[in-house]
């Protein structure tokens, strides 16, 4: 596959998390299998979490409890109890990154802005980095359904919580980063070459010459609205939004894509990720949920307030640039069916994605393209 791929040395990542941030990341060169059932991998996690915390070290292995909290189509999220008393425990999360998602994922990126992120009162503190996952602190709490993120009270709680995400302030480049990322997915998908038969048949239907024109006719648009470029998640999806009903605490966590970028496209990206994995875009958000959202997005304390004009720009940039996350999502399906080991139909998802793109561009390009109309003369 074409593009370069930085080698993942945790240890040297921890060493310049240190002098960057005088801060305390310890580091293991120990990988574990994700593929492996809970019990094979419990014994590993545990000489992993010995490794990593010297204070451990020569903690009998019953003082460890190991379970699995989550596993989505990319990575899986281990909680570690460890006992360290008769009244004391120590939680943490171990994050193991799916096997061969550093072509997809730029781990560099993300660690370098994880300190930031966390600083500012996000996610879980960043403890650890192992061969192929990091450690973090434990967050009491679970994640959301596609179907919770249309509940009108969480609506409100994550665009305010975006909007705060959208004012961390990350040092380096503030240049976006959609259109750079979509170039380098379409370059490493138009080369792929599949051993499964059906699967190599299935990819050579996909016409990577039509891809190309529309992800430039596309990109020449959104440029076309100047949406602002802000920090953003890029993958607010219901699995990375976590809620602590008692303490009424929300969580934006997993910061994987998380880059600088088109405020359009985070938004537009998280009201197409209320489909879910099976892409039922039959609850995609209409236009009064979307201006709920909207609403509370750009005046928190006066959701109410916000002018008519503002809603109209903000509506206009989600939905172009939700085209824009399908056609990114659909080149990443196409990595992830040669690349993944995870069961999952990346190829169809490929499909899902693109065959919605198609069925909402003409109305979606139509709007943008009237909306810079009406500004032009105004």
């Amino acid at each position: 596959m074409g593009g370069e791929v930085k080698i993942w040395n945790p240890v040297e990542i921890a060493e310049q998390a240190r002098n960057d941030y005088a801060s305390q990341i310890f580091p293991s060169l120990l990988t574990i299998d994700p593929s492996l059932s809970l019990p094979q991998m419990t014994p590993l996690v545990i000489n992993l979490c010995k490794d990593m915390f010297k204070a451990w070290s020569k903690f009998d292995d019953s003082c460890f409890k190991v379970e699995q909290i989550s596993g989505g189509i990319t990575n899986m999220l281990l909680k570690v109890t460890v006992k360290k008393g008769d009244s004391i425990n120590e939680i943490i999360t171990i994050r193991l990154y799916g096997p061969n998602t550093e072509y997809i994922i730029d781990r560099h990126r993300e660690l370098q802005a994880i300190k930031y992120i966390t600083a500012a009162g996000f996610g879980a503190k960043w403890l650890g980095i192992f061969g192929n996952g990091i450690v973090q602190s434990f967050i009491n709490a679970h994640t959301l359904t596609p179907s919770d993120m249309r509940d009108p009270k969480l609506v409100a709680k994550i665009a305010k919580q975006l909007r705060r995400f959208h004012h961390v302030e990350i040092p380096g480049s503030k240049e976006p980063q959609l259109w750079n990322d979509i170039w380098k997915f379409y370059e490493k998908a138009s080369v792929l070459k599949f051993d499964d038969g059906e699967k190599q048949k299935t990819y050579e239907t996909v016409s990577f010459k039509e891809l190309h024109e529309e992800i430039h006719d596309l990109q020449v648009l959104c440029d076309r609205l100047k949406s602002p470029v802000l920090f953003s998640h890029n993958d607010l999806l219901s699995g990375n939004i976590m809620i602590n009903h008692e303490e009424d605490a929300l969580y934006l966590i997993d910061y994987e894509y998380a880059s600088y970028n088109y405020r359009g496209f985070d938004i537009g990206n998280h009201f197409a990720e209320y489909a879910g994995f099976e892409c039922d875009y039959s609850l995609y958000p209409d236009m009064n949920e979307q201006y709920h959202f909207f609403r509370h997005y750009l005046q928190p304390d006066r959701p109410h307030e916000v002018p008519e004009n503002d809603l109209k720009t903000l509506y206009v940039e989600a939905n172009i640039y939700a085209l824009a996350s399908h056609l990114f999502w659909s080149l990443w399906g196409l990595i992830q069916a040669k690349m993944s080991p995870i069961d999952f139909d990346y190829l169809d998802y490929f499909f899902l994605r693109y065959k919605e793109y198609k069925r909402k561009k003409e109305k979606h390009i139509s709007m943008a393209l009237s909306y810079l109309s009406e500004c032009r003369n105004e």
